[in-house]
């Protein structure tokens, strides 16, 4: 009945070791506060999915508030195809029309949130589904991006539509839910001051999410280790000044700068520190938080223990 633990194979003295290590890592989080950012691999893959439900019930079970903001692009752009509404992108980016959020809406608010709500349920959590929308949780505004033309070097405007970017959170009803037994599961979508409905990306909404909520941590589970150096070995630690060295000098490109950028961002708003983590490695999370060597990219100021020297 329920999972098979993943220490069966292990003797008294071993498990006895992996509770000893992880005792100290609870007792720095108890009581804080994680905001973590759930999509890619670790979402479809039904196993992994079970897993990080499991994890997430770890935490709230030992003193810690987790809070789950989720993606779910690709279920989005599925939907589209089913009911026949054509993508249109520029540079990269979906452009949002008013069909296409009704969908986002319906997908992400819909059956991803609910799915999440009720795999915690299936493992032995309470869960509450959310959007931005709930108790006015995030005010956005649409986001804009600016283009330069490379021939003629004029700048203009992409409208992206109904894509929006956060400018306010209330989090009382994070609040709420914190001191509970229930875990908020938010999906990233938000409403403008004039009523509009708008899509979020889930990075950008967690992390202002995390800056709002002053959280001990942000884990982004991604599909990739972390961040890579030269030689493709993961960097277990990097500041906002690392950061852009490793930009500069064209270790860290494509779609990994503006992800660390975000990062930094988070971090410089009071989070202390931002994880990048792979979501397909089992138990990334609790790896990640419970013992002194860590699975991802922590980025920080610089200031929080170093990995493997962190105090309870």
């Amino acid at each position: 009945m329920g999972m098979k633990s993943d220490t069966e194979h292990l003797s008294r003295d071993e498990v006895a070791g992996v509770l000893a290590e992880a005792l100290p890592f609870m007792q720095r989080y108890a009581g804080q506060t994680v905001v973590i950012k759930y999509g890619g691999h670790a979402m479809v893959d039904a196993a992994l999915a079970e897993q990080f439900c499991a994890d997430v019930v770890q935490l709230k079970l030992s003193g810690i508030h987790p809070v789950i903001v989720h993606g779910g692009g690709p279920q989005i752009g599925r939907m589209l195809e089913k009911l026949g509404i054509a993508s249109r992108f520029e540079d990269g980016l979906r452009i949002t029309c008013a069909q296409t959020v009704e969908v986002a809406e319906m997908v992400l608010s819909g059956s991803v949130n609910k799915q999440v709500v009720n795999c915690i349920r299936k493992v032995g959590g309470k869960a509450a589904g959310i959007s931005g929308k709930d108790a006015g949780l995030c005010t956005a505004r649409k986001l804009q991006r600016k283009k330069t033309d490379p021939v003629s070097g004029i700048e203009k405007i992409i409208d992206l539509g109904y894509v929006g970017e956060p400018v306010a959170m209330d989090t009382e009803i994070i609040d709420v839910l914190a001191r509970s037994d229930v875990i908020p599961v938010v999906a990233p979508i938000a409403v403008s001051e004039d009523g509009e409905t708008l899509n979020i990306n889930a990075d950008t909404f967690a992390g202002a999410l995390a800056g709002a909520l002053k959280a001990k941590r942000l884990l982004l589970l991604t599909d990739v280790m972390g961040v890579l150096d030269a030689d493709g070995n993961l960097l277990s630690e990097l500041t906002p000044e690392e950061v852009e060295r490793l930009i500069a000098d064209g270790v860290i490109s494509g779609g990994m700068i503006p992800k660390v950028r975000s990062c930094v961002e988070v971090v410089n708003s009071g989070v202390e520190g931002v994880i990048i983590l792979d979501g397909r490695v089992p138990h990334a999370v609790l790896l990640e938080l419970f013992t002194a060597r860590g699975v991802g990219t922590r980025i920080s100021l610089g200031q929080a223990p170093a990995r493997g020297q962190e105090e309870a």
